[in-house]
């Protein structure tokens, strides 16, 4: 076969398949006017090679697989050399991984040493981004929610972290998710007293972080939109946004106008007289398909979304 044939059979380029050559991995036979010809072997390389690349294997050191492909085996690691390569490149892996684990320790105590300059730190940092501290009190359905589905969502514009506004009665007719929370900290700050002791309060952080982590899996499962919303400004929520690296937008209601338009549950803090209720609706068409309510933990709760859209798939 030709170079072009190979390379739209192997899924890769022609550019690739020359660089392939040029390291001695493939070595194609020629013709008598000097073309080139491959061989079912040679796209069975080309293949290989471009199977390890995606495990993260480079060209550069497949040389082990293939030879053990050339040697006759079936499968290109059943050769002590291949698995070698293999070790070897877990090993590289490993010093990566020591490597930025050592930098992000480093870069969390600048972190916490610039906010102390500027903001009342908590006594020991904690990374609640991606775990709740133990013993949480666990909200009780209280049937604050029960009215909502079947509603319509109201006529609202919210400004969103991206600058745009959306209407919440023009989401689409697909499936949309809005998951409220009451506000998230910011790294270094103390929260409201008495934060922890209030059931469903603490975990808007890991509760962001589930939904970010889970974004594609959502959108497989047939969402078109997701948005965080509280009712804490869009500067504040912005940095949120970046500093977890969201996919997704959150949007500001600091009114409290959908609340009041739907008859939402609130609650108050120190320093906070009104603060939502940590809640999730589906939204469909305009209308709320489901409301998740109360939620614990949250810091799993975009999986449990997940779940009831495969249970119960769109028509």
């Amino acid at each position: 076969m030709r170079i072009g044939e190979l390379a739209a059979k192997s899924a890769t380029t022609v550019k690739a398949v020359r660089y392939y050559e040029q390291l001695g991995l493939v070595a194609p036979g020629r013709h008598a006017n000097g073309y080139r010809h491959y061989s079912e072997h040679d796209l069975r390389i080309v293949r290989e090679i471009r199977e390890l690349s995606e495990h993260g294997i480079t060209p550069a050191k497949v040389k082990p697989f293939i030879e053990c492909l050339d040697a006759g085996h079936h499968h290109s690691d059943e050769c002590p050399a291949s698995l070698a390569a293999y070790r070897d490149s877990i090993a590289e892996l490993d010093r990566a991984i020591f490597s930025l684990t050592a930098r992000r320790k480093l870069l969390a105590a600048r972190l916490q040493q610039g906010a102390a300059r500027t903001f009342t730190k908590e006594p020991t940092m904690t990374d609640y981004s991606t775990t709740l501290p133990e013993n949480l009190p666990i909200p009780e359905d209280d049937g604050a929610a029960a009215h909502l589905p079947s509603l319509a969502m109201p006529d609202l514009v919210l400004e969103a972290t991206d600058g745009a506004r959306i209407n919440l009665a023009e989401l689409g007719r697909g499936r949309s998710i809005i998951y409220l929370y009451p506000l998230t900290g910011l790294p270094g700050t103390d929260l409201p007293d008495g934060w922890d002791n209030i059931p469903g309060a603490r975990g808007c952080s890991t509760e962001a972080c589930d939904f970010r982590d889970h974004f594609a899996q959502l959108r497989e499962a047939g969402v078109e939109h997701v948005h965080g919303l509280s009712s804490q400004d869009p500067a504040y929520q912005g940095e949120v946004t970046a500093r977890l690296g969201l996919p997704f937008t959150m949007l500001s209601d600091t009114g409290f106008e959908l609340a009041d338009a739907l008859t939402l549950p609130t609650f108050t803090a120190p320093g906070h007289p009104r603060l939502y209720s940590r809640l999730t609706l589906v939204v469909t068409a305009g209308v709320i398909e489901h409301a998740f309510y109360p939620i614990f933990p949250p810091n799993t709760h975009a999986q449990q979304v997940l779940a009831w859209l495969k249970e119960n798939p769109a028509i």
